[in-house]
């Protein structure tokens, strides 16, 4: 059993590495807390949507090869997964908005099942890995230790991403009828707004945050199945703790969750995923609604 060093540069590396984390958590987590934010509907299929990011980008990047394929890949593959979300959303969910949770639960349910097999068929049941992009192959020093320039650029893709959703969400004709949605969606709809519309638009954003956070995780581990899975714990964990259908909740509640995970399987590996879920369990304890969430009226 090795010593830890709790020095300054061992706590920074900490906290960074648990901000790559987080970065990615947030990315996938925002798409998740939008849907349900304005059409109240828990995603069960959102990790999945999030796989097939990852595996089209893999595919990609080994096509067409070089950073090309990695930017290429940047680019198509959350372009890919936002349609594979406007089927499942013209297809699945627009017919059973109005129906009991517990339907909206088993109908995305079934997408994991169904997108599981289609991943298989396609791309096999082997993992696969993507290299880290040339350009972000170094590493830098904190201290005496180095750490990787390609985590950074996550981390720098995420807040990039986190200011371009808040101009959208506040500053945007769209982001004003998106909150109005999440509002009274029934007075928006008497003035005329086609709410489908508007419902189609979130669920093909979510998706492709989904995507993105596919393709960026590439490159940070091996690409398989099961991956959809862990993901969609987490992201759940962070909504909750941030509060469903809040950005600022998840990106708070991203944060928390990346730099706990960091520390705890640094202290106790076995015992990371149990700090993640007691931090969820205090906030619900505390504030039931979640950090930045509002109790239900």
């Amino acid at each position: 059993m090795s010593i830890i060093t709790w020095d300054l540069g061992t706590i920074i590396l900490l906290i960074m590495s648990g901000l790559t984390r987080a970065s990615i958590l947030f990315i996938v987590a925002a798409g998740l807390t939008l849907v349900f934010g304005v059409l109240r509907v828990i995603n069960m299929a959102h990790g999945s949507l999030y796989m097939i990011g990852a595996f089209v980008a893999a595919s990609v990047i080994q096509q067409v090869g070089g950073a090309g394929g990695f930017w290429l890949a940047l680019i198509a593959a959350p372009l890919a997964v936002a349609l594979v979300g406007a089927v499942i959303e013209f297809g699945v969910l627009r017919r059973i908005y109005q129906a009991e949770h517990v339907v909206q639960l088993l109908a995305t349910y079934a997408l994991i099942l169904i997108f599981d097999d289609l991943v298989k068929m396609i791309w096999g049941a082997e993992y696969k890995s993507v290299s880290v992009p040339a350009a972000f192959a170094g590493s830098i020093g904190i201290g005496d230790r180095p750490f990787p320039i390609y985590n950074l650029f996550v981390i720098g893709w995420a807040l990039l991403l986190a200011a371009a959703l808040w101009l959208l969400i506040y500053r945007t004709g769209l982001g004003r009828l998106i909150r109005a949605a999440v509002e009274d969606p029934e007075m928006l709809e008497a003035l005329g707004v086609n709410i489908p519309r508007i419902f189609s638009a979130v669920f093909i954003i979510g998706a492709f945050l989904a995507g993105l956070g596919g393709v960026l995780v590439a490159p940070l581990g091996s690409i398989g199945l099961g991956m959809d899975v862990t993901i969609l714990i987490e992201a759940f964990v962070v909504a909750v703790i941030g509060g469903l259908g809040s950005f600022p909740g998840a990106l708070l509640g991203a944060g928390i969750i990346g730099i706990m995970f960091s520390f705890g399987i640094t202290v106790a590996p076995r015992m990371a995923m149990a700090f993640v879920f007691l931090a969820m369990v205090l906030v619900l304890i505390v504030r039931p609604w979640g950090l930045f969430g509002e109790p239900e009226r």
